[in-house]
């Protein structure tokens, strides 16, 4: 008795296999490919261009001052992934601040309780504009706008102005302080990003940011609590520009007025740059981080050369058009291609 092997199966086809050339294809589509190779380019051109570039004072300087507009930048990214925009955002960072020295020094409140109302204050005033947005059907880049005239105002009349010194010691090391060999700013600044990148990929409130960014319509078809969310995003872009409002404040030691008046046009950019999709639905908060670090070390290039401070607004509004100005771009030429 035989045992006849059986035959291959003559009209199976052979699934091809991927050669290095689309395999690099399929690297280079990657979003954060083009902002890592900008980011090495930008930072080799910045070692060639200055000898303290490349310095661990430098180093120290450039991670130091990322904290403050990164952890923005990480709130603003949520947004735009959901197809929303807040300009408020600085405002909001600037009035936690100020907040957090008339609850240390004017009301003699323990510093870390001041800190936690520092960081409520700064979710009510996110939340509450996500409330608004939603509940009146408001445009949120419309609306943003007039609350960061309110938040900038209320700023400015609990400050009158003016600085409020005396801020205690014992957290003065959150702004100032090393750890693990990092200024703690930044620390703080990859705890947060690791935490809202876990977030926005792992689980599924993550996964519906994405599906109401890319179309809202459908992700209410599908059951998803798309107002909710959007509450909640904004909830947390007012968490994290109050944490870096606070940490500016004990990096500097005085609760300044002018804390946050220019993390409103950086974070966007830092988004764009790092792949966030103007449009929503696209994008990460690590790749707007980078985008973040692209700014940085410009800004640090600009001061090394001893060039006046006021060019950092002109490059920083450039960077802006460029980056929208490319991503538009780019959008519809890979349209037109698929």
């Amino acid at each position: 008795m035989s045992h006849d092997t059986p035959a291959p199966h003559d009209g199976a086809a052979t699934p091809p296999q991927p050669n290095l050339l689309s395999r690099l294809k399929a690297v280079a589509s990657n979003p954060l490919f083009g902002v890592v190779i900008a980011l090495a380019v930008i930072f080799i051109l910045s070692c060639t261009l200055s000898a303290n570039f490349l310095t661990a004072f430098n180093m120290k300087i450039i991670a130091r001052s990322l904290a403050f507009v990164g952890l923005v930048t990480i709130g603003q990214a949520i947004l735009m992934i959901l197809g929303e925009l807040d300009l408020s955002v600085g405002a909001i960072g600037g009035l936690a601040g100020v907040a957090g020295g008339i609850f240390m020094v004017q009301a003699g409140l323990d510093p870390w309780l001041s800190l936690v109302l520092c960081l409520t204050l700064g979710t009510g005033c996110g939340l509450l504009n996500g409330l608004l947005i939603t509940k009146l059907k408001l445009h949120s880049l419309v609306l943003t706008i007039g609350m960061a005239g309110v938040y900038g105002g209320a700023n400015l009349v609990l400050t009158k102005g003016v600085a409020i010194t005396g801020i205690p010691g014992n957290i003065s090391f959150l702004g100032r302080g090393m750890m693990f060999g990092l200024p703690v700013p930044f620390v703080i600044l990859l705890l947060c990003l690791l935490i809202v990148s876990f977030v926005m990929i792992r689980t599924p409130l993550g996964r519906y940011v994405y599906a109401i960014g890319s179309n809202n319509a459908a992700a209410r078809m599908l059951g998803i609590r798309v107002d909710a969310i959007r509450v909640c995003a904004f909830a947390a872009a007012g968490f994290l520009s109050a944490l870096a409002g606070i940490l500016m404040v004990a990096r500097l030691g005085t609760a300044q007025p002018s804390i946050g008046d220019t993390w409103v046009l950086a974070p966007i950019a830092a988004a764009v740059i790092g792949g966030v999709a103007t449009t929503g639905g696209l994008g990460s908060p690590f790749g707007a981080v980078l985008g973040a670090v692209i700014i940085g070390i410009i800004e640090n290039v600009i001061v090394l050369f001893g060039i006046s401070p006021y060019w950092q607004s002109i490059v920083s509004g450039g960077i802006v058009v460029a980056a929208i100005s490319f991503d538009s771009l780019a959008r519809r030429y890979f349209n037109r291609e698929s």
